[in-house]
């Protein structure tokens, strides 16, 4: 009993002035600014979390049309469901079927398969890309090094062109731009 004692006092308690090792892995954070809180006067430190749409919008690597497109995409993957975070039922019934989709969910389902479908399908680079960035939220860098494309690591130049064109499909899929024969 005394051993376990001493194994949690030896444990550094976690810095709350830093952002957790779970939140670190999901994107990149600002500098800390501090400024006073505008209701109760303290002093507060606030990090802004980095976009990979709005960066890559910022540095003009992507359109406003294809930035636009990753938006829509990503709300429809939250609708859907997909990303793996569940909250716990706040009334829960006895001998209930489970957990049960909703209208809204498998409609936004369907949304996300077609869309996956116009980049090739969920194995395809595009589709990679589209479900780990914009669905998931990793990192262009963090999918190129783990994920892939098949599983296999891919650079992280080659993995930003893979998004980029990823981002200019659903741009037309989704109406925010015309095709090139349209246009013609």
């Amino acid at each position: 009993m005394a051993a376990k004692g001493k194994a949690r006092a030896k444990q550094k308690p976690e810095d709350l002035s830093r952002p957790s090792k779970w939140r670190l892995q999901h994107g990149g954070f600002g500098e800390a600014v501090r400024e006073a809180d505008p209701e109760t006067g303290t002093p507060v430190q606030h990090r802004r979390a980095v976009d990979t749409l709005g960066a890559m919008l910022a540095n003009g690597t992507i359109s406003p049309e294809m930035h636009e497109a990753g938006c829509v995409f990503r709300t429809q993957f939250r609708s859907a469901a997909l990303d793996g975070v569940r909250t716990t039922q706040l009334i829960r019934m006895p001998k209930g079927a489970g957990a049960t989709l909703t209208e809204r969910q498998v409609a936004a389902r369907d949304k996300v398969a077609t869309a996956l479908d116009a980049l090739g399908g969920p194995g395809s680079p595009g589709g990679s890309a589209a479900w780990h960035v914009l669905g998931l939220e990793c990192s262009i860098r963090e999918w190129a090094m783990s994920q892939g494309w098949q599983g296999k690591p891919i650079a992280p130049a080659q993995a930003q062109g893979m998004f980029t064109a990823a981002l200019s499909v659903l741009a037309v899929h989704y109406g925010l731009v015309r095709r090139m024969r349209e246009a013609a």
